[in-house]
């Protein structure tokens, strides 16, 4: 059993699941758009996540020289160092105008973790910002670039699927928030710090009805009726889901409840919408 724990705890510590989750949005999203596979986009994000979650998670650590190279590590280590190769070679794969959006948000990225300017904290400390750029960088990574790189024509079905996506990502955030409040710093000033545990929970059950709600108009010109129906059914369970989950969140809950749990729930969407559409 020992084996398979550590096995597991890697496959969480080394961001494969997180990975997962967004492969799962970015092949969603070629779906609800009917984009033809896009192997360099997926594989993008994918590898992309990999190296920017475990660059966020670990650098920090690295750098004050908290961070002790166990075996776990080591292997994380190669596992960025290989996915970062990866995502060089599907970043050329790329279409130029993709290339240069994939810039901003990597600039994102880099936003949050490293100090840029002097006797500042990286935007990861900024006090209450932290949640809006992990939500647009998703949205960016997941919706925006493989739209972007399938060349398909921008319609305002597009942008209330980036609002549906943020409030999605937005909402799970939150459940990280509340199971993390005894660890997190006074001064990050969290959604669950500011307005409380309870606040909060009712601020997602009103997101995930406006999320529901802007389902009612997302009409693609490809989509007839029933389509859009089962579109609506499915974003409902999925907004039922993740309310169940705001629920039952407290800062008592183990790091497998968000870690693994949580964050499965874009695999499980993109894996009934497969399901279902057959």
């Amino acid at each position: 059993m020992k084996i398979f724990k550590q096995i597991f705890d890697f496959y969480i510590n080394s961001s494969i699941h997180v990975a997962l989750s967004v492969y799962a949005l970015v092949k969603m999203t070629q779906y609800m758009f009917h984009v033809s596979d896009d192997e360099a986009m997926v594989c993008f994000a994918f590898f992309g996540t990999i190296v920017g979650y475990n660059f966020v998670k670990y650098d920090a650590l690295a750098r004050i020289k908290k961070l002790q190279m166990r075996n776990e590590l080591k292997a994380i280590a190669f596992l960025s160092f290989v996915s970062l190769i990866a995502v060089g070679i599907c970043f050329f794969q790329l279409q130029k105008y993709t290339q240069i959006v994939a810039v901003v948000f990597l600039g994102l990225t880099l936003l949050y973790t490293l100090p840029f300017f002097p006797n500042r904290k990286n935007a990861r400390n900024w006090a209450g910002v932290k949640i809006y750029i992990v939500a647009l960088s998703w949205v960016g990574v997941t919706l925006v670039l493989p739209i972007l790189n399938s060349g398909i024509e921008i319609t305002s079905d597009f942008y209330l699927k980036c609002v549906q996506r943020f409030i999605l990502v937005f909402v799970l955030v939150l459940i990280f928030e509340i199971i993390d409040l005894q660890y997190d710093d006074p001064h990050l000033k969290t959604v669950p710090q500011q307005i409380g545990v309870k606040r909060t929970k009712y601020l997602g059950y009103v997101l995930l009805l406006i999320f529901c709600a802007l389902e009612v108009f997302n009409v693609n010109g490809n989509d007839n009726l029933s389509n859009h129906f089962f579109s609506l059914s499915l974003q409902s369970i999925i907004a039922v889901i993740i309310a169940i989950f705001i629920f039952f969140a407290n800062e008592k809950r183990p790091k497998y409840y968000t870690s693994f749990w949580v964050e499965s729930i874009p695999i499980v969407l993109w894996i009934s919408l497969i399901l279902l559409s057959k």
